[in-house]
């Protein structure tokens, strides 16, 4: 499979920010030595981020938080420095505000959104692997918070990302869109389904589309992935061609349809000046977004 197209504009958590340091995950005597100058960046259970009044990064230190690392998750390092995620729960820092990862990821430094996406994936699985799934067993924490063990069983548990594919399909110059019923009106965007056992990302993209349109992909073409912590996707972008068949939606999405470039390029505009009338489209920060940008300058070169 090709790399990513370097052409491809930019969307949010594609940046590598931190060193993910993973010789330091087995040294508890290295990472009880870097807590003390370290980054920390603090999660509520609900997965938002400590901000401060003006909803920038509310980053405390270890040194400000007093003790050891704990059932802190070490994230990585950058440059010489330590980074470290923790509940909320589980310390007293105090912070004047909260921000969801969304609006991080449009508010926020790219880098420290960046940060935010890592952290709120390992915190989501964390939260939700307490227990084995084997035997029931209480699952403790090791590797800096990268691999839990039951206690009972011994069944050891890894982090956790479902794959999905998303795609922009063409058919003689027009860009196949959908929309689900629970989205904001005239909200639409390109068609996306998560990976089942035994296919191939290509052949998720023919099923999905097929599933959900009733088109028939011809031919799908790798572009690049964007994490997507919500809870725990990564994002595998595509773009494909495809038969002109008519969509024919059948409950998963409440539409489907065709667009031409002119209809794509006046959504893409009304970011800045929504007369109110036409289609909206996904927002900068996705990747779902980036594939229709790619999509679009490609047929107004």
């Amino acid at each position: 499979m090709p790399v990513s197209d370097p052409s491809l504009p930019g969307h949010a958590f594609a940046g590598a920010a931190l060193d993910r340091a993973d010789a330091l995950r087995d040294d508890a005597d290295a990472l009880a030595r870097l807590w003390t100058d370290a980054r920390v960046l603090v999660l509520d259970a609900d997965g938002t981020a400590f901000a401060d009044a003006s909803g920038q990064p509310f980053l405390t230190s270890g040194r400000e938080l007093g003790g050891g690392p704990g059932a802190a998750i070490f994230l990585g390092m950058q440059q010489e420095r330590a980074w470290f995620v923790v509940e909320a729960a589980t310390v007293t820092a105090r912070a004047p505000g909260r921000l969801d990862l969304r609006r991080a990821a449009a508010e926020w430094p790219a880098e420290v959104a960046g940060v935010f996406c890592y952290a709120r994936g390992m915190s989501y699985w964390h939260s939700r692997n307490r227990f084995c799934g084997v035997c029931g067993g209480a699952v403790a924490f090791a590797r800096g918070g990268f691999i839990g063990r039951c206690g009972r069983c011994g069944t050891e548990h890894y982090p956790r990302v479902d794959p999905a594919v998303i795609v922009a399909v063409e058919h003689d110059g027009r860009l196949l869109l959908g929309r689900q019923s629970n989205w904001a009106p005239r909200r639409w965007s390109v068609l996306a389904g998560f990976v089942e056992p035994g296919e191939t990302f290509e052949q998720t993209v023919a099923r999905e589309v097929f599933e959900e349109t009733r088109v028939r992909v011809i031919q799908a073409e790798y572009l690049g992935t964007q994490p997507w912590p919500f809870p725990g996707a990564l994002m595998v972008g595509f773009r494909a061609t495809a038969h002109g068949d008519m969509p024919q939606v059948d409950g998963e999405l409440e539409d489907a349809r065709w667009f031409d470039a002119d209809e794509v390029g006046a959504a893409l505009r009304r970011d800045a000046d929504d007369d109110g009338q036409g289609i909206l489209l996904s927002p900068r920060i996705s990747i779902a977004r980036t594939l229709i940008e790619d999509w679009y300058r490609r047929q107004r070169p």
